[in-house]
């Protein structure tokens, strides 16, 4: 299979699979390590608890296959908490152990409510590109995606760092390193922009 959304029971899998069709590439959900095996490019969404997500991936052995599948040199996007998974720590009603592919932390946004930001961030924010990425072709200056989140990540390494986005100061919402892709917001609800975004993964 050409493309394949991964199963772990925490993510908005309909929608992103939805949104592929939309640009005429076809997905698939699976749920099984060797689904993931057989599969070209790795789609890893999420929403909900660190601690619970990457439990999940671990009790239904897919940690080992999405890492098989990165280490293999195969295309990876990961969509919101399938970015913060890729982390070594997350720090969400405790530490977590992450998948360990970038190393850093994710971290619960500290804002400053005077100035009216609430946790969560939700909403559209602009993207702020820091360095080139295949996933970013194309795409308007100052395009504005669609956010969900109460945390963020923090990476090890500045370099893999491909967009920032304000929310008081700048956090990271999206990283590029080779293979491995993954942005905080969503894609699948970022209209025009998140499907030319989709399509630039599709057609690598």
């Amino acid at each position: 299979m050409s493309i394949a959304i991964v199963d772990y029971g925490m993510g908005n899998l309909r929608s992103v699979q939805k949104a592929f069709a939309r640009i005429g590439a076809e997905a698939a959900i699976v749920s099984r390590p060797e689904e993931i095996d057989r599969a070209e490019r790795l789609v890893l969404p999420g929403v909900g608890a660190f601690g619970d997500a990457i439990a999940n991936l671990r009790e239904r052995n897919l940690a080992d296959a999405i890492l098989r599948h990165i280490n293999r040199g195969k295309l990876f996007l990961g969509i919101c908490l399938g970015l913060q998974m890729l982390c070594d720590v997350g720090c969400e009603d405790g530490e977590h152990r992450g998948l360990g592919v970038i190393g850093g932390k994710c971290v619960r946004f500290d804002v400053d409510s005077t100035l009216g930001l609430k946790v969560p961030h939700m909403g559209w924010n602009q993207l702020m590109v820091r360095k080139a990425s295949a996933l970013l072709a194309d795409l308007p200056a100052g395009c504005g995606v669609y956010f969900v989140h109460g945390y963020h990540v923090v990476p090890a390494d500045p370099s893999v760092v491909a967009t920032e986005t304000d929310y008081g100061r700048p956090f990271v919402s999206s990283i590029h390193r080779d293979n491995v892709m993954a942005t905080q917001f969503h894609p699948e609800k970022s209209q025009k922009v998140g499907l030319k975004i989709l399509a630039n993964f599709a057609g690598m």
